[in-house]
């Protein structure tokens, strides 16, 4: 299992919104996560910074990668971008974070 964490960033007055698109996160998506090794996600908001931070354990760095070009993910980029920063493709700007320290 690998631990991997990451930042992204809201736009003002969004974090509601983001939260609901959450909430109501499509099975098609779970199912996604799941299948490409995907477990314990979750997200975090700063609401003084509008700042996420996602962390989710996988099980596999190459098949974790291979979601990011599957049609619901794709789908799922082009559903948020308009809350979010994004890049031109749509994916969320996301920033790796480095673990140092873990404690079970």
């Amino acid at each position: 299992m690998i631990r991997k964490g990451f930042k992204m960033k809201l736009y003002p007055g969004k974090e509601a919104e983001y939260e609901k698109r959450h909430n109501e996160l499509w099975p098609e998506m779970k199912e996604m996560i799941h299948a490409h090794g995907g477990r314990n996600y979750t997200i975090f908001l700063d609401k003084e910074t509008l700042t996420l931070f996602g962390y989710i354990e996988i099980e596999d760095e190459e098949l974790w990668a291979k979601s990011a070009d599957t049609p619901i993910n794709r789908k799922w980029w082009d559903f948020m971008a308009d809350i979010m920063e994004t890049n031109p493709d749509n994916s969320p700007v996301s920033i790796p974070l480095d673990e140092v320290f873990h404690l079970d």
